[in-house]
């Protein structure tokens, strides 16, 4: 069977491939942004703190969005909600790349302005994106939702390499080491968002399974309270929390444990393409195992893989484990909306939406800081024993704390002084006076660069140390979070096995067909 036959509508296969290239655009945007950041900094003056700033826009809200763009979705229509998702990712792209123009009209502030809120309207189309194409693609294949949306969602790691790849080779790969202009790399992203808005163009969209059959607004959101639906959310956290959490730092650690940052650039880059290719045979794996059944095993995979990255000492190791890890982390998304949207019908849009924004909420709140956390936390620990007085050196000036653990970290301000020998520090140094400026920040670093210079030999080796040392604690306490997600999907599986076994759910006309021979909705 083929996307054009498994379909319900007969132009179910070009909105399945719109939808996959509206997140591939996601992905490139993502990692083509960060391949020009350097730029950005050279051409406008901007300070790693701001570069910080303009980048966390596309953060902001972004589970936020997904939730509350799932809420309307079916009142709306899918087909308006795509318009606008591909209208704001136009205007993103248009303040991004007038921020040259804006540079040369109001200064390095225009410029920032412009690119704070082009990323910002970047991660709002993002969510708007997300909100439909996962309900979409569910509605359109219900008998076979698991493998079609883990072949939309392989979309975003094929992103990522796109992105990546076309930054490396435009910042100096194959340019004789001169990047090409940015505005030239972030055209780019453009590609893809026109492809997909002109896949949509005149596209008539089904609504839900559950708006089609006329259940009520008030049905769909009670669903989300059942208890097996509570159950799912926080699976679906914790899946945020392993899974985006551990890859906003995987690179840089294992760059680490390699020596090399950009063979773990090359890694998570790797891993991104297994990814990519697996994700096109959910569907096969899922016959025989069950959604529950390839959940258990990614899981369990995942928690291996961490495990080994964590204890790597080599390349090889790190290829190995790397590997493992990215089998592991491959199908879960995508089929947990999978298993939401078969086990849910009735819950439309609003379900499948909230599993998206809690998923990427747990990333935002709970991943990313957690996982740093973690490496403050066994880096400063292991520091602060075998050599003090570095400690006191490099320690930061503030207490971090996370769910109710205290650490006092390594400055990551010092750190990276101390890193490129003070390279930053002084070229922030001659911004600030060209603009005749002060910075109390810069000048309190500055001042403490000169006495720490001194023994920045000997210092550097056992900080570095302190760094890996905390990176591996860090993946290998992580790998715990896919551990006991294991325990879950194994629990729900003996569940369903006593109920009758796992079947998908479907809504007609307010009445429930297929689902297992116990109750109906847990």
């Amino acid at each position: 069977m083929s996307a054009k036959t498994e379909g319900i509508a007969p132009n179910a296969s070009r909105l399945l491939w719109a939808g996959f290239m509206a997140i591939l655009a996601a992905g490139v945007g993502f990692s083509i942004r960060a391949g020009i950041l350097g730029q950005w900094a050279e051409k406008y003056g901007f300070t790693m703190t701001e570069l910080g700033l303009i980048t966390g826009g596309g953060l902001v809200g972004f589970g936020v969005i997904i939730m509350l763009s799932s809420l309307i979705a079916d009142a709306i229509g899918y087909g308006k909600l795509m318009f606008i998702a591909f209208l704001t990712h136009l205007v993103s792209a248009v303040l991004t790349l007038s921020a040259g123009y804006a540079f040369e009209a109001g200064g390095k502030e225009a410029a920032f302005q412009c690119l704070y809120w082009g990323m910002f309207l970047f991660a709002v189309g993002n969510g708007v994106c997300e909100a439909v194409v996962n309900p979409l693609v569910a509605t359109l294949y219900p008998k076979n939702k698991a493998h079609y949306l883990n072949i939309l969602h392989a979309g975003w790691p094929g992103g990522l390499i796109v992105g990546g790849l076309a930054s490396y080779a435009m910042n100096g790969a194959f340019t004789d080491g001169k990047a090409v202009t940015w505005e030239i790399q972030m055209a780019l992203f453009l590609v893809p968002v026109v492809l997909y808005g002109l896949m949509i163009m005149g596209q008539r969209m089904p609504g839900s399974e559950a708006s089609e059959a006329g259940v009520g607004y008030g049905v769909m959101v009670m669903q989300l309270f059942r208890p097996l639906m509570i159950v799912l959310l926080v699976l679906q956290a914790l899946v945020g929390y392993v899974e985006l959490g551990t890859d906003s730092w995987i690179g840089k650690i294992t760059g680490a444990i390699m020596a090399d940052p950009q063979k773990g650039l090359l890694l998570f880059v790797y891993t991104s393409g297994l990814m990519f290719a697996l994700r096109f045979f959910a569907g096969p794996i899922v016959e025989r195992i069950s959604p529950l059944g390839l959940l258990f095993v990614s899981a369990v995979l995942g928690f291996v893989g961490l495990q080994m990255l964590g204890n790597a000492t080599s390349v090889v190791l790190c290829v190995v484990a790397a590997t493992i890890y990215g089998c592991g982390k491959t199908f879960l998304w995508p089929t947990m909306l999978a298993v939401v949207s078969e086990r849910f019908p009735k819950g439309g849009a609003i379900t499948i939406g909230a599993v998206g924004g809690v998923g990427m909420l747990s990333a935002g709140l709970l991943g990313g800081p957690g996982i740093g956390f973690k490496q403050d936390f066994h880096a400063s620990a292991q520091l602060k024993d075998s050599h003090p007085a570095i400690y006191e050196r490099y320690k930061a000036g503030n207490e971090n704390s996370f769910v109710g653990y205290k650490t006092v970290g390594l400055d990551g301000a010092k750190v990276g002084v101390l890193d490129d020998s003070g390279k930053e520090l002084a070229r922030a140094g001659e911004i600030l006076a060209k603009e005749n400026k002060t910075d109390a920040n810069h000048a309190t670093l500055a001042k403490w660069w000169e006495d720490a210079s001194k023994s920045a030999a000997e210092d550097k080796a056992p900080v570095t140390a302190a760094g890996l040392h905390g990176g591996r604690m860090a993946l290998k306490l992580t790998s715990y979070v896919p551990l006991a997600m294991a325990l879950i999907y194994l629990l729900l599986i003996l569940y369903f096995k006593v109920t009758g076994g796992y079947r998908a759910i479907h809504v007609t006309g307010e009445q429930m067909t297929g689902g297992t021979q116990g109750p109906m909705e847990a």
